[in-house]
């Protein structure tokens, strides 16, 4: 039997978490020293595990929440993350390569927004963004962009051309999910300063 089923099962803290709960907010990479810290990517301010939210992990196809009992960065974009009862390199080994699940109810109230305001990396691929200014399609959402601190549609235009415009609220005037079109009005010039490359 693996640590991880080990722990699950001594876990009192193990409730039925539905996958339409949850959203990837990061990833465990590897393990780090001898002490069971385990190097990871977060896509969320590392606040969000310091302040004792669940970090959820698929085990064996069962969502499973951790608590982290210490956050540390590492490099610009990496955290060691110590989880509870996690006490040695071989205890962390099977979460390596794990991808790191918040809860949505506690990320709506982490970033103050309401649940339903949370994206998925898939929600609203395919729809069509019109520029409001003068009613042309700017090109279609091929995917949603979170690695930097501002969630950016990745737009592929008529031409062909991929560029990345801010998912933010106040560029947004309409999101028409029957027709699959989001209507924006972007500051002059923002389209030219987010084409890739």
């Amino acid at each position: 039997m693996s640590v991880l089923t080990d722990s699950v099962r001594t876990s009192s803290e193990v409730t039925m978490i539905d996958e339409k709960d949850i959203k990837s907010v990061g990833k465990f990479q590897k393990t780090h020293a001898l002490k069971g810290e385990l190097n990871a990517i977060l896509d969320i301010d590392p606040q969000y595990v310091e302040e004792g939210n669940a970090i959820i992990l698929d085990v064996d196809g069962i969502f499973v929440p951790f608590f982290a009992s210490s956050v540390r960065p590492k490099g610009s974009t990496s955290y060691l993350i110590k989880l509870d009862g996690i006490d040695s390199e071989e205890e962390a080994k099977p979460f390596v390569n794990k991808i790191i699940y918040g809860i949505k109810s506690e990320l709506a109230a982490f970033l103050d927004l309401e649940e339903d305001d949370i994206l998925e990396d898939d929600d609203m691929v395919g729809y069509r963004i019109i520029d409001e200014a003068n009613g042309s399609e700017i090109g279609k959402v091929e995917s949603l962009d979170s690695s930097t601190d501002n969630l950016l549609f990745v737009v592929i235009t008529g031409d062909g051309e991929e560029i990345f415009i801010p998912a933010a609220e106040e560029f947004v005037d309409e999101i028409n999910d029957d027709e699959k079109i989001i209507k924006m009005r972007l500051p002059d010039g923002l389209l030219d300063l987010n084409k890739k490359g």
